[in-house]
């Protein structure tokens, strides 16, 4: 996890004009159609941060102390979520449109609009500053100097040196503090603007400030678990294990101290709490009915885990981690093929080519069907590399070779991160490709250049890392091959400079040192592999070489720290191992003839149930009409389509128009079932347009709702499809 989630947009943009609600739209502006649009509920396990505010209603300090603890560890849609509750019970709490717009600003499923809605919902916190005290004034200027400069009457928003907006925040929370020395979350505000801008030891001053105050405050623990994330990790372990305890049903507040163990080589440890932090987010999802694309970090910690899983000799988990994140349902908005660095499927194809490649998974690589490529330029670039080298693995050198000249092809039409990789790429490639040639000097020359680059590289790539091999390694084997073991051991040493207890490096140190004459060595060497890789899966080649060698040795443990074996600790009471899709909730209505419908009655076939707002609202017309004329696609899929509003059965049977259409139309009068299926906005309490995506065997495979009906037909068809491809569909993802 890095920083770069927090930094926000630069420039305000203005309000929308007031007009004419739409139907299913919030009241309040564009701002609001997006996020949270259920009730919050008391949450345990978060941790408590108290931060006063005025309020002429006692309950909103409870929600936003939640809010504001939420927002310390990052979870953003559970804090937008309270502080928009906040707004319900006090309308007029400035400091709950404060924490809103810190809450839109870097949370959401969303990407182009966050700067838009964090401007206007920050506008809102402005107008009313003049109602709250000084200290809370001062909180919402800070926020208004740096975003909205137009609205304090600041010059510049970032001055001639070209500060970041970072700092400019921290400038002014110092301000805070020192008018205000016993602020703790000023302090903790403090302390995360103040990362990777401020020295290390002055930032852990602050955190200690924080604790002499407050031992148990989940943002002092997060930030400062930040400040000394990497190399130096083993200083933070403390507040891994007390985060993690504070915090414990936040997923990223497991998923920290798994990015500190794994950054210091404590690979068991890192795993328990990688491990841990996929299921609480997948409880999590299960129970609030939330899809992976709509939780910011479950992919990412399921990716980090399938590279943890790697380091443990585990490929068959970490391959299946992969494949659970590309069966995960695909969204045109959030989660497509060409989805940001946090699109649950881009995770997911790292985390499976990585594990592929690096457990020599040659003949999966080549089949053409493990792998869900896409016709992307990324895509056909590393399907190209990965062929290439699956082939040289295989022996097929003139096949590798035409794919070297495919990969160079591609070198005009690469951009941005993949233009890196591709860099690396070719000079692996056409290293390996010289030395299957029996040009020794010049493959070794190209692959010394590309172990270089890849060490070079690796600290800014390691989050966790895409690449999937660590060229320092390949070419330490290569050393090995050729009769250079003391070569070899320089090499897997430098791969163990960066990542510690690598349990490929170790594995090859143990066979260079036997291969130099020294067993002892190599038996020490062997001791540390055997820790880490205690229950490595059978046919790991280097782990069978190692073991060919008969030495004799226990396991070693040479960490930071004590770690428990990850084998060993039973997780499955945070959630299940899995992401799942999640049943649907009870459908039970009238149709137009006062007949009872239920789910039951669709059991096994395919059920698309759409949530509008009866015929006044055009645009829901729209949406049904486009549905009614794509019929025939829909049931070469076995879908029943059902459309369901709160008008009464005899309002829908009176709709002349509603009755052209040639399927279900039912009704939800009270809105029972559209609050079931969260087709509903508790916060001001409208019904909302819903596409609802349910399989044979009752299960929720997609959704959309928000204040627009979903117009993406030949999307929605495509992941019916998709669904349908995968057979019983479930097994894809347990």
């Amino acid at each position: 996890m890095t920083m770069n989630a927090l930094l926000l947009a630069l420039f305000a943009l203005p309000l929308q004009d007031a007009g004419e609600v739409k139907l299913g739209h919030s009241a309040h502006g564009a701002a609001f159609d997006e996020g949270a649009r259920q009730k919050p509920w008391k949450m345990e396990g978060v941790g408590e941060a108290h931060f006063p505010i005025t309020t002429s209603v006692p309950e909103v300090q409870e929600w936003f102390d939640q809010g504001n603890a939420l927002l310390h560890s990052f979870w953003y849609l559970e804090a937008e979520r309270a502080f928009r509750w906040c707004l319900k019970l006090d309308p007029e709490c400035a400091m709950a449109y404060w924490g809103l717009a810190r809450a839109v600003s870097a949370g959401g499923v969303g990407g182009g609009s966050r700067s838009d809605r964090h401007s206007s919902i920050l506008r809102e916190a402005i107008l009313r500053k003049h109602t709250v005290s000084e200290r809370e004034r001062m909180f919402i200027e800070a926020w208004e100097e740096a975003f909205l400069p137009e609205m304090s009457g600041a010059i510049e928003l970032l001055d001639e040196k070209g500060r970041e907006l970072r700092t400019n925040i921290a400038d002014k929370l110092e301000e805070i503090v020192l008018a205000y020395p016993d602020d703790v979350e000023a302090k903790a505000l403090l302390l995360m603007y103040s990362l990777y801008r401020s020295g290390r030891y002055g930032n852990e001053l602050i955190a200690q400030e924080i604790f002499e105050a407050n031992p148990e405050h989940p943002g002092a623990h997060h930030y400062r678990i930040h400040n000394w994330d990497g190399p130096e990790g083993a200083e933070a372990l403390d507040s891994c294990a007390a985060y993690g305890r504070i915090a414990w049903s936040v997923g990223h507040a497991n998923h920290m101290p798994g990015h500190i163990y794994s950054g210091i080589g404590m690979w068991h440890e890192a795993a328990i709490w990688m491990d841990s932090a996929t299921r609480v987010e997948k409880t999590y999802m299960r129970d609030r009915m939330i899809f992976p694309i709509h939780d910011w970090n479950y992919a990412h910690n399921r990716n980090y885990l399938s590279f943890i899983q790697e380091q443990l000799g585990l490929a068959e988990k970490a391959i299946d981690g992969g494949l659970q994140l590309v069966a995960a349902p695909l969204d045109p908005e959030y989660n497509d093929a060409d989805g940001g660095n946090y699109s649950v499927f881009r995770q997911g194809m790292r985390a499976l080519v990585r594990g592929l490649v690096r457990f020599e998974r040659w003949e999966e690589l080549l089949d053409g069907e493990t792998i869900p490529w896409r016709d992307t330029v990324a895509d056909r670039v590393w399907r190209t590399y990965c062929e290439g080298l699956a082939h040289l693995e295989l022996g097929r050198e003139q096949e590798a070779i035409d794919k070297l000249v495919e990969l160079k092809q591609l070198e005009d039409e690469a951009e941005g991160r993949t233009k890196r990789f591709l860099e690396l790429q070719l000079k692996e490639l056409r290293a390996l490709v010289a030395l299957s040639r029996g040009e020794d000097l010049k493959g070794i020359t190209l692959l010394t250049e590309a172990a270089d680059l890849w060490f070079e590289r690796y600290p800014d790539e390691n989050d966790p890392p895409s690449y999937p091999r660590f060229l320092t390694n390949v070419l330490a084997e290569v050393y090995l091959e050729q009769g250079s073991p003391a070569l070899a051991v320089s090499s897997f040493e430098r791969t163990l400079e960066i990542i510690p207890n690598e349990g490929f490096a170790l594995a090859g140190m143990v066979q260079a040192h036997a291969a130099l004459g020294d067993r002892d060595t190599a038996a020490h060497y062997y001791g540390r592999l055997l820790h880490v890789w205690s229950h490595a899966d059978a046919g790991i080649r280097p782990l069978e070489a190692a073991r060919a060698l008969g030495l004799d040795a226990e396991p070693i443990d040479e960490s930071a720290g004590p770690q428990r074996i990850y084998a060993d600790v039973d997780l499955s009471h945070l959630g299940p191992e899995a992401w799942r899709p999640y049943p649907a909730p009870e459908l039970d209505a009238l149709d137009s003839k006062g007949e009872r419908v239920t789910l039951a009655d669709y059991r096994g076939q395919n059920v698309v149930l759409v949530f509008f707002l009866g015929e006044e609202c055009a645009h829901c017309v729209d949406q049904l009409i486009a549905i009614d004329e794509r019929a025939d696609d829909f049931e070469e899929e076995d879908v029943a389509v059902l459309a369901i509003s709160g008008d009464s059965p005899q309002q829908v049977a009176a709709s002349e128009r509603m009755g052209e259409l040639g399927f279900r139309l039912i009704s939800d009068i009270g809105f029972a079932n559209a609050k079931r299926f969260h087709s509903f906005d508790d916060f001001e309490e409208i019904e909302l347009h819903s596409t609802i995506f349910i399989d044979r065997d009752g299960l929720i495979r997609w959704s959309r709702t928000g204040g627009d009906p979903f117009m993406e037909l030949d999307f929605l068809l495509g992941e019916i499809h998709r669904v349908n491809e995968m057979g019983d569909g479930v097994a894809a993802v347990e």
